[in-house]
């Protein structure tokens, strides 16, 4: 075979097969691996855009604040209505409340959600959260029932005021100046209307400052109560120990109101039987 048998059986060889490692180029050296393409997530064409709401978040925050305080303002003009005929706002925060366990009981019997476990660590740590809401949430009623509906929500603009002073002085968090001048509107109109306001009164006024204070507290004991729970789970144990909370003050001031009706009536029968006389 002419020039070094390139020619076997007549296949000629390559020259890895015939030569030295060393005297052999670079890329001759080299084994090539031939790997098939990567295979993509998903399939040409079928790429997901993401939805508006993916893609501007904002109008998800604004619709659910929408509907809070549109929900809010419906709650607030029934409750009115019913304190017209029927004057006991402890009473009527107790409902509030049964209805809201009720309603949590519900959602965990169907799995929506799954009912997180408990234990005493975590009722300490929930239990001045819900007596803050279980306060907030009755001298809110009580001031309802005794003002006007727009009285009390002008009173109730107060409550970014009190969680930006319990921000700053309680938590010790540094709160900017800027959003100190955004609140000084809101507490002079608040000022003005209650100097105007022809339903006023201390009682209503007092406790709408209460519940303002209350719900600020509720926010603080709330950071400082982190728990790995979901916030349905803590809402729904929050109202659970809130209803136990309540029953107690509402039965005694409905006794009392019952004692003082029963008082009233008996009066009442007397003057008329004295005029019969």
């Amino acid at each position: 075979v002419h020039d070094g048998a390139q020619l076997v059986w007549g296949r000629q060889l390559r020259p890895a097969l015939v030569l030295p490692a060393g005297l052999l180029p670079l890329q001759a050296s080299k084994r090539l691996t031939l790997r098939p393409p990567a295979a993509s997530a998903e399939p040409a064409g079928e790429a997901k855009s993401p939805g508006l709401l993916e893609k501007y978040p904002a109008i998800t925050t604004g619709f659910f604040f929408f509907m809070w305080y549109f929900l809010n303002v419906i709650f607030n003009i029934l409750n009115k209505k019913i304190y017209n005929y029927f004057p006991y706002p402890y009473f009527v925060s107790v409902i509030h409340l049964l209805v809201g366990v009720v309603y949590c009981l519900l959602s965990w019997a169907v799995g929506l959600p799954k009912r997180a476990p408990i234990n005493a660590t975590l009722l300490k740590l929930l239990f001045p959260v819900a007596l803050c809401h279980a306060l907030g949430h009755v001298t809110s009623n009580v001031s309802f029932a005794t003002v006007a509906v727009s009285f009390a929500h002008t009173i109730k603009a107060l409550e970014p005021f009190f969680n930006a002073a319990a921000t700053q002085f309680v938590l010790g968090q540094t709160v900017p100046l800027s959003l100190w001048l955004s609140l000084a509107p809101v507490v002079l109109g608040v000022s003005m209307a209650s100097l105007t306001e022809l339903s006023f009164s201390w009682k209503g006024f007092i406790n709408a400052m209460i519940s303002n204070i209350s719900f600020t507290y509720r926010s603080i004991y709330s950071k400082k109560a982190m728990t790995d729970m979901d916030s349905t789970n803590v809402y729904a144990y929050i109202s659970i120990i809130a209803l136990v909370v309540c029953i107690p003050p509402a039965l005694i001031v409905s006794v009392i109101n019952i004692a003082q009706i029963k008082k009233v009536s008996c009066v009442m029968l007397l003057v008329h039987v004295s005029f019969l006389e």
